[in-house]
């Protein structure tokens, strides 16, 4: 069973993804912003994936992907994007700072994110094999 760290200012999506997650066998903490999940992370829990919005008040997503990475926050999660920007630039950025996927919500319903996260655990899990 994977534990997953889901980050979103919108409390509507984030409950949703985590009732979605969690009825797809996976243990499910929330952060509803950057500081709230950076705290989680920074006392020691660890995760095995982290989906995380990049528009948020105060710390953006990028910020969290680089505090990830920087400060190996998390137990080496799979750090996925789950954004509605969509632009080439914001996904460049993202993967720059650290991201091992992304997801558009616009262009996702909610089952199809959760096999998206399935899918990149799993090339992540054959890689390190």
């Amino acid at each position: 069973m994977s534990t997953i760290l889901i980050v979103d200012d919108d409390s509507f999506l984030l409950d949703m993804y985590a009732l979605k997650f969690g009825e797809n066998a996976y243990t499910v903490d929330t952060a509803k912003s950057v500081e709230e999940a950076l705290k989680k992370l920074r006392s020691g829990t660890s995760f095995d994936i982290i989906l995380l919005d990049m528009i948020m008040p105060h710390l953006t997503g990028l910020d969290l992907l680089k505090a990830i990475r920087a400060e190996s926050l998390g137990g080496d999660p799979l750090c996925i994007v789950l954004s509605n920007q969509g632009e080439r630039t914001d996904i460049e950025a993202a993967n720059e700072a650290g991201a091992d996927g992304y997801i558009i919500k616009a262009n996702s319903i909610p089952s199809e994110v959760v096999r998206s996260v399935k899918e990149y655990a799993e090339k992540k899990a054959n890689a390190v094999k």
